[in-house]
């Protein structure tokens, strides 16, 4: 793991009251993450957020979950971070690998920063 992307995780986790105040608890399943990130976009794009502030964000995020710096992200990584942000319920340990699967687009069992992008793109249609 490159430690460059630690700071993202402790930025991010150092959040997770912010998210509490903003949503009413602390943690989101991915569907609610899916539902909270669409609202976010909508909100950008009222106050004139341009396409490349927003890629920038979708890179900003996706660095976030490729931990080894690799272009890709793994059902593994993707794992680490939730629990890293107490976002991980082991109920739930199918939901990585499935998300992964449903938009992995090429079929190799990850998800490169396009497969990213249009997955989550897909949720403000």
């Amino acid at each position: 793991m490159k430690s460059d992307h630690l700071p993202n995780l402790r930025y991010i986790s150092g959040h997770v009251s912010e998210l509490e105040s903003i949503v009413g608890k602390k943690s989101l399943d991915m569907r609610e993450f899916l539902l909270f990130y669409d609202s976010i976009l909508k909100q950008g794009n009222s106050e004139g957020e341009n396409g490349d502030e927003m890629e920038r964000d979708l890179v900003k995020a996706f660095n976030v979950f490729d931990l080894d710096g690799d272009g890709f992200i793994t059902s593994q990584e993707l794992e680490s971070v939730l629990k890293r942000l107490d976002m991980w319920d082991e109920r739930c340990g199918k939901d990585c690998s499935t998300m992964i699967c449903s938009y992995d687009t090429n079929y190799d069992g990850k998800l490169d920063f396009q497969e990213f992008k249009n997955m989550m793109l897909l949720t403000t249609s």
